[in-house]
């Protein structure tokens, strides 16, 4: 069955170039890097160790930053390859770049980009994190007796069951990779019912919990009001949007005098929250103008990539984006790390287990509308939920202590 799933990828070879064409004239593909996707190289490969390391998007690659912060402390002679799928991923990554990291755009699963991918960077080692493990490159992978190891596993019930129709066709992809660490019971489970063996599967968590702090700007944070108190909306939906800005109305209305910073997570949603601001008699200014807050600014939208660790730092509060809406949540521990309350609607499902963490600890609040949301933003107990979140993550960073060594024990030198 895998070599089915191969055999149709090798037909499609001829789609690759045409295909990558159409989606950069779309704009969802780097001018200047869209042909790393056909496995060409932008970048020398470092001397010594490469450790090759993939997360699809941007919250997956962000939080390989902390398992590399680890690995580094371990050992200081690696070097590492990040590569991801989406064009924001880059941009974004680019801005938090851990020393001695490069990254690249993760080549088409095709026999020619494939080939030329290894054949450059030829990897010392090979991570798969999250949800992806694309088969060709785990096959001829392995076929170079390159190591590899999935990490931070997450696979729900609905995509257990669509991999459950290819047969065996995943379980022997899984069977191929040296060692398997999964998110949660659930994840280890399902993973396990694929291989339909003993294999071994670790639960430890995820990494993102562990993760590195986004990177600072303090230039641009003082040119925010420090006399003012500061809540943040990262990464809104159009539907995060509405609640916050209808709930920062409310308290404004109660003669609180706020800044509300929202951070959109796609720029072609600003026109929009440019009209719920002016719905609700919102005076605003963005940032994409190089005009910051005024005394009267009750909401500054942060229109920009890669600057999200100075719209936490600059915050005594943070509700995490796509959690009213069917993108079902973002990482919240971003927020965490730079000592950020952390808000969330009830749609979590994308992070659940992160979530349930905090929530089993009250270490967030869960709101459920604008006025929830109200209420919780003025709650005197905002100081005692970060100190608890804080002290979460901490003992989350034990699954990346057990993640660290089986990695390093799979390095050959």
């Amino acid at each position: 069955m895998l070599r089915l799933v191969l055999g149709a990828g090798a037909v499609l070879s001829p789609l690759a170039q045409p295909l990558l064409k159409r989606r950069l004239k779309r704009g969802k593909e780097d001018p200047a890097r869209w042909r790393e996707k056909l496995g060409e190289a932008t970048a020398k490969r470092p001397d010594g160790l490469l450790v090759w390391i993939h997360g699809v998007g941007v919250g997956e690659v962000m939080a390989l930053r902390g398992l590399i912060e680890r690995l580094s402390l371990e050992r200081a002679d690696l070097n590492f390859l990040v590569t991801s799928s989406a064009r924001s991923s880059g941009d974004v990554f680019a801005r938090n770049l851990p020393p001695r990291t490069q990254h690249q755009y993760l080549p088409l699963d095709l026999p020619a980009p494939v080939t030329r991918f290894l054949d450059h960077w030829r990897p010392d080692l090979a991570v798969w994190s999250d949800q992806e493990v694309w088969p060709r490159l785990a096959v001829t992978s392995a076929r170079r007796a390159i190591p590899q190891a999935y990490v931070a596993a997450r696979i729900t019930d609905a995509s257990a069951k669509a991999r459950a129709r290819f047969g065996s066709a995943y379980g022997d992809l899984y069977r191929l990779l040296d060692t398997r660490h999964a998110q949660d019971p659930g994840t280890a489970a399902h993973l396990s019912a694929l291989m339909g063996d003993d294999t071994p599967v670790a639960v430890t968590g995820s990494i993102k919990a562990s993760g590195a702090p986004l990177a600072d700007n303090p230039a641009l944070r003082a040119k925010l009001p420090d006399d003012r108190a500061i809540w943040l909306v990262a990464s809104a939906h159009p539907t995060d949007m509405e609640v916050a800005v209808a709930s920062h109305a409310a308290l404004s209305k109660a003669g609180e005098d706020q800044l509300l910073i929202i951070a959109p997570r796609r720029m072609e949603t600003v026109t929009a929250l440019e009209q719920i601001c002016n719905k609700h008699g919102m005076t605003h200014t963005k940032r994409s103008g190089g005009n910051w807050p005024r005394p009267d600014t009750q909401v500054f939208i942060a229109d920009s990539f890669g600057e999200l660790g100075v719209w936490y730092r600059a915050a005594q509060v943070a509700l995490i984006g796509g959690t009213f809406d069917a993108t079902e949540g973002h990482n919240p521990w971003e927020a965490v790390a730079l000592d950020c309350a952390v808000i969330h609607g009830p749609r979590t499902a994308n992070f659940a287990t992160d979530f349930a963490q905090l929530g089993a600890a009250d270490a967030c609040s869960a709101v459920t509308d604008h006025a929830s949301l109200a209420a919780a933003l003025s709650t005197p107990d905002l100081s005692a939920m970060i100190n608890r979140a804080r002290a979460v993550r901490l003992d989350a960073a034990l699954g990346l202590d057990r993640i660290t060594t089986d990695l390093l024990a799979l390095l050959k030198v």
